[in-house]
């Protein structure tokens, strides 16, 4: 017992900067859309709109990247601290060629408008939003890239001090582009995705900086010589981060889907289910954090060459995962009347978003376990079945679920966004048992020092 308290402290440790540094971001969302709501509705929706498009854009980069994480910490755990900057470099490739393919993806991402009941001045804010946000990608994917580098090493902290760097820039870059001060022009909505960018550069260069002066990262000199590219180890980085990229965009886009199926029902019954969502993407903050220090800490195990301790790092994981689920399903359970209330006065949007948020309540722990136990699989570098689970679970038995349930009279009345929130039970719960299947199946694959050490060396 005592060593699971000791490793529930250290995930603590290292998940307490990555949930910061989650609530500076969510910040900055919250001012963008109270700063462009300020000018006109047109502008908010336009803001909401572009980034509908912008946000599976950013979370594919973003998954590629993370295969970074389990690679640096398993090296380090190894006592292989020379090895750690040639692969962060092949991460730096690796961004080089996918950043133009999303720039590219994200400049024609408007073309769709002309396929949607658009106005044709949203289109034109959406448009100008997305164009000037897209020059910020760059930024984002080196700053993910450091990032990683800087998390495998057991450093969570400059995720959390960066974070506020942007919300601190963010602000002032907003006022400045929105209403158009200090001889720039006023751009309304578009001035946002001008902000953004801007905020980007401001996030990377930050961390540069803080790579650079701080103690923790002299021992690699991450910028004394870059390594050439080679094309093996940056197609290996690739095959272990898209799955993980793929695995992230199907879960987002699972909830999208969704949302545009609950559109027939009114304006009532969407509210509710944004309501609900919004809530529970904010508590599920939590795991998420818990998480990143789980691929943290079973990557460095592994790299020691200790099956025993990545075990017990997964296992703490999961229990503090569900201790904390059963705590935030309590009190949404026992306050989701007040909740719906923060978000609205309309009765009818409250009722049914109590409602909704009844049946996030119940899919907390199975969220919790799913997106624990991901992480974990990641520590072990073992992100094919992630996506594979992803499919089958979402896709293959939630959505059907949901549309059955909630539009069809095949089973039982018409449920309406209930019947989809029960897919979302089913969905979650499915990935959570699959997901922790496959990782006791890898607690025994990788149950030797010998198998660790074969692992950590497939860089």
């Amino acid at each position: 017992m005592q060593r699971y308290w000791s490793e529930a402290r250290q995930l603590v440790r290292l998940a307490s900067p990555i949930l910061v540094a989650q609530v500076a971001q969510v910040a900055m969302n919250f001012v963008d859309t109270v700063m462009a709501g300020q000018v006109s509705a047109v502008d908010l929706a336009a803001v909401s709109v572009a980034t509908s498009f912008w946000l599976p854009v950013i979370l594919l980069v973003q998954g590629i990247c993370m295969a970074l994480t389990p690679i640096v910490s398993q090296l380090n755990g190894a006592r292989k601290r020379d090895e750690i900057r040639p692969a962060v470099h092949q991460g730096f490739w690796l961004a080089l060629i996918v950043t133009p393919i999303a720039m590219v993806a994200l400049y024609f991402s408007p073309l769709a408008l002309q396929y949607m009941d658009v106005e044709p001045v949203m289109a034109a804010k959406t448009t100008g939003y997305l164009h000037a946000i897209l020059w910020g990608l760059p930024a984002f994917v080196m700053f993910q890239v450091l990032r990683n580098f800087s998390e495998g090493l057991s450093h969570t902290m400059p995720t959390m001090v960066i974070g506020f760097v942007g919300l601190a820039v963010n602000i002032p870059a907003n006022y400045i582009f929105i209403h158009g001060h200090f001889g720039m022009p006023k751009l309304g909505g578009v001035g946002c995705g001008v902000a953004t960018a801007i905020v980007l550069w401001a996030m990377l260069l930050a961390m540069i900086l803080y790579v650079k002066i701080s103690r923790h990262f002299t021992e690699i000199r991450l910028f004394s010589q870059l390594a050439s590219p080679n094309g093996s180890r940056i197609w290996r980085l690739f095959r272990l981060g898209f799955p993980i990229a793929m695995a992230i965009f199907c879960e987002v886009t699972l909830f999208t889907v969704v949302a545009l199926m609950l559109a027939p029902f009114g304006a009532e019954t969407v509210a509710s289910h944004q309501i609900a969502l919004n809530f529970s993407s904010l508590v599920f903050m939590l795991p998420l954090s818990i998480g990143v220090g789980v691929t943290i800490r079973v990557g460095h195990s592994i790299g020691e060459g200790q099956p025993h301790h990545a075990r017990v790092a997964a296992r703490t994981g999961l229990l503090l995962g569900m201790s904390v689920a059963a705590l935030t399903a309590t009190v949404t359970v026992l306050l989701r009347e007040h909740i719906a209330n923060i978000y609205t006065d309309d009765l009818q949007v409250i009722g049914l978003a109590a409602t909704l948020l009844f049946f996030a309540a119940v899919y907390q722990i199975s969220d919790s376990v799913q997106v624990v136990a991901a992480a974990a699989l990641r520590g072990y570098k073992d992100t094919q079945a992630i996506f594979y689970v992803t499919i089958v679970a979402y896709w293959g038995l939630g959505l059907p679920t949901g549309m059955i349930l909630g539009l069809t009279d095949w089973l039982v009345p018409r449920m309406g966004p209930q019947g989809f929130w029960i897919g979302f039970i089913v969905g979650l719960t499915s990935a959570a048992l699959m997901l922790g299947a496959r990782l006791r199946y890898i607690y025994g694959r990788f149950a030797t020092p010998q198998a660790c050490t074969t692992l950590s060396r497939a860089q």
